[in-house]
């Protein structure tokens, strides 16, 4: 392993521990992740001399508590609480063992911390995707579809927000708990996509940031067991990232109708029906339960003919009733075109395309370029695919689309 390779895992493995290991200790979130950033970097910097440390995650832990303890002592004429705070905080340690995954981890209180409803739900799913899953400020833009500055913006503001209402880094209680678990199912869910459909990079799909989130919404389910929303983000997880091995060949993403679903983990799609069986029996359904119960249709389908893409249509009907969304709608629209063919779902794309609030989009011109193609339009399909093209970052995404157009064209 090159040393590039082995800061590339530390990062994806340790970045969030290191993080929240250092609000607990200098409680500040901005310093926080200033002292992880400063750690990579000197990482960066003396790694390739001195060696891969035997314990890398120890290492960045003990650097970013000395990066930390620096930052705040040289704030000391500016900030007179960090400077006193600064004085005080013991010589960082690093862990003699790795945390237990357990619901007292320091990850999941991070979690509660960037998504405490002082903040605005925007700020609160922008600042735990990079707190949390290490997003850089450029991906977390693209996924909300807003330019850099404006992403890079509402992060400081955020931290900042955080700083000067002092929100405490522990595990909210009762009604506290109830309250902000939607704001932290939203965010799971977001990591989670990010690392289903990446938005950048060369990778189509990144499993660490699957993974990951699926972790932490392990840990919430073991927080709120009985809470039939949570349950079913988790089951909408399991069953989605079961596909992760037939997803993509030699870099390449392979569609659903064209997967060897042979390859498809059987235990992970047995585990999210059961969890969504569960879920069903607290009779409070909601929009992870329905898209979990979408995601089951595809995982029982034996293959692509089998799919029963009419019952699909008629829940994302209902999905679109309790969590209205352009992009449900597009969603809607594929199912319907695989049901009842390419015109009824041009039919239900069409508005959306007026409407321009997916304009930036590159799905929906997608979708629309393959219904297009279904539809005997080559020179429409290969427009709509140019756009899809021009507005995907993800090289095996666009790699894909190109191959699609150039297909269309022949």
């Amino acid at each position: 392993m090159t040393t590039a390779d082995a800061i590339a895992a530390a990062f994806r493995a340790h970045w969030a521990q290191i993080v929240a290991a250092m609000v607990r200790r200098v409680g500040d979130l901005g310093v926080a992740e200033d002292a992880a950033q400063d750690a990579f970097t000197a990482a960066a910097a003396r790694w390739p001399r001195e060696g891969i440390p035997p314990n890398p995650a120890a290492w960045l832990m003990l650097a970013a508590g000395r990066k930390a303890i620096d930052r705040l002592r040289r704030e000391r004429g500016r900030r007179e609480r960090d400077a006193a705070f600064a004085r005080d905080v013991p010589a960082p340690e690093p862990p003699a063992e790795p945390e237990d995954d357990t619901v007292t981890d320091d990850r999941l209180r991070l979690i509660f911390l960037c998504g405490h409803p002082a903040l605005a739900s925007e700020a609160q799913i922008a600042l735990t995707l990079r707190c949390v899953a290490g997003l850089s400020t450029p991906e977390i833009a693209r996924a909300f579809l807003v330019p850099e500055a404006t992403m890079a913006q509402r992060l400081v503001r955020a931290k900042r927000r955080i700083a000067a209402t002092r929100i405490p880094f522990e595990l909210p209680t009762g009604p506290n708990l109830a309250e902000r678990l939607e704001g932290v199912q939203t965010v799971l869910y977001l990591i989670f996509n990010e690392g289903y459909a990446a938005t950048s990079g060369d990778d189509p799909l990144r499993s660490d940031l699957c993974d990951e989130a699926i972790r932490l919404a392990r840990l919430l389910h073991e927080l709120v067991p009985d809470d039939a929303e949570t349950t079913g983000l988790l089951a909408l997880m399991l069953l989605h990232h079961a596909r992760a091995a037939a997803r993509t060949s030699l870099g390449r993403p392979v569609a659903l109708d064209e997967q060897d679903r042979r390859r498809w983990d059987r235990d992970a799609i047995r585990e999210g029906e059961e969890l969504l069986a569960a879920a069903y029996a607290v009779r409070r359904p909601g929009p992870y339960q329905l898209q979990a119960a979408i995601a089951a249709l595809h995982a029982r389908a034996e293959g692509p003919a089998a799919t029963d893409w009419a019952a699909i249509a008629s829940l994302y009907g209902l999905l679109a009733g309790v969590m209205p969304s352009p992009v449900v709608e597009l969603n809607r629209a594929v199912a319907v075109a695989m049901a009842d063919g390419p015109r009824a779902g041009l039919a239900l794309l069409r508005p959306l395309i007026e409407e321009g609030s997916l304009d930036s989009y590159a799905p929906l011109h997608a979708a629309h370029a393959e219904f297009l193609r279904r539809d005997g339009d080559a020179g429409g399909a290969a427009a709509a695919y140019a756009r899809a093209i021009a507005l995907t970052q993800n090289s095996a995404q666009r790699a894909e689309l190109q191959r699609r157009q150039r297909d269309v064209k022949a």
